[in-house]
């Protein structure tokens, strides 16, 4: 496991009620009220909030891979992350698809942006070997 030399954010909240409660950030810019996946409860819940920090991360990370090749990025990219809360033997689990959309680039150079950017994304890093991942690229 590589230790981090330098961080450079912490996200803190502070979160009560579990599926069923709220979470405040450190810094009072998240508020939610959280909900079980699947209810008409207000609020969001935890693979929603998984799904949308990774395609947002994810962006960031083909920003990256295309800028090494001096490469400008379509302006209406987009990530559409899919995360599954399911159950195998009693024990739950977890499981992903990003479908990215990279208008106007050739299908295989969009592909070798997508497995860059799988590479480095951080969420990437810390789901690799420990959930089902699918890339697709359309």
């Amino acid at each position: 496991m590589t230790k981090i030399d330098k961080v450079l954010y912490t996200g803190k909240t502070h979160t009560v009620g579990g599926r069923e409660g709220v979470s405040l950030s450190a810094d009072g810019r998240l508020d939610i009220k959280l909900s079980p996946p699947g209810s008409s409860a207000p609020g969001t819940n935890p693979e929603q909030l998984f799904a949308a920090g990774w395609s947002a991360c994810f962006i960031g990370a083909i920003g990256i891979a295309a800028a090494k090749r001096k490469l400008a990025l379509p302006p209406d990219l987009a990530v559409d992350a899919e995360v599954d809360l399911g159950m195998t033997d009693g024990a739950y689990l977890l499981q992903a698809r990003l479908t990215v959309s990279l208008p106007g680039l050739a299908r295989e150079l969009a592909r070798d942006l997508v497995d860059e950017a799988h590479q480095t994304c951080p969420y990437s890093k810390a789901t690799r070997g420990n959930i089902n991942v699918a890339l697709n690229v359309v």
